[in-house]
């Protein structure tokens, strides 16, 4: 069974490479624009559907993974920064708030569609402009919702970390995707 993960995430692909199962990674290459009125948790979910859905329609008979990633404060997106002032500006936002990070997950093979959103509530310590200089320079987390890489150095910013799944963060809930896999026949374990 060909395993297919639909990102040109780089971070992704690190992820899924810990479960030890071939896979290949095709771009969905779809517009991730929010819907008018759609919350943060409906809108990485929705996103998460639609890339598994596009590569599944081109790739049929295999088994495809669709992952989104969206944070929010109070509600209201937080984006990919792009750029150091842009960065510098979310982490002074974000400075002794919790921000919650929705990781949504789908599976299909296009006749079924497992879904899930395994929430992260991140607090961010109360952070100095040097200390958000210092960082942004080091880490460059400009390709990164909420300017943090938990996985790197951006782990310092933060007072604390809530999760059912310490890899949601990162982008790719291993956890759930597992658990989703097996119900494919895809068992990471038999792959050992």
């Amino acid at each position: 069974m060909r395993l297919i993960l639909a990102s040109s995430s780089r971070y992704r692909k690190e992820m899924l490479e810990r479960l030890c199962v071939p896979f290949t990674a095709i771009s969905p290459d779809i517009d991730e624009s929010p819907m008018h009125g759609e919350t943060p948790a409906q809108l990485a979910l929705r996103l998460s559907m639609a890339k598994a859905q596009a590569v599944v329609q081109a790739q049929p008979g295999a088994v495809v993974i669709g992952s989104d990633q969206v944070a929010t404060v109070d509600g209201s997106p937080i984006g990919k920064p792009g750029s150091f002032e842009r960065a510098r500006q979310q982490l002074l936002q974000l400075s002794g708030r919790t921000v919650e990070f929705h990781s949504a997950l789908c599976v299909s093979d296009g006749r079924r569609y497992l879904t899930d959103d395994i929430i992260t509530f991140c607090r961010f310590r109360t952070l100095t402009d040097e200390e958000i200089t210092r960082y942004l320079h080091r880490e460059q987390p400009y390709d990164t919702a909420g300017s943090a890489k938990a996985e790197g150095l951006g782990i310092a910013l933060m007072d604390s970390m809530r999760s059912d799944d310490p890899t949601a963060i990162i982008g790719l809930p291993l956890i759930a995707l597992a658990r989703m896999l097996r119900a494919f026949g895809i068992d990471p374990l038999a792959q050992a």
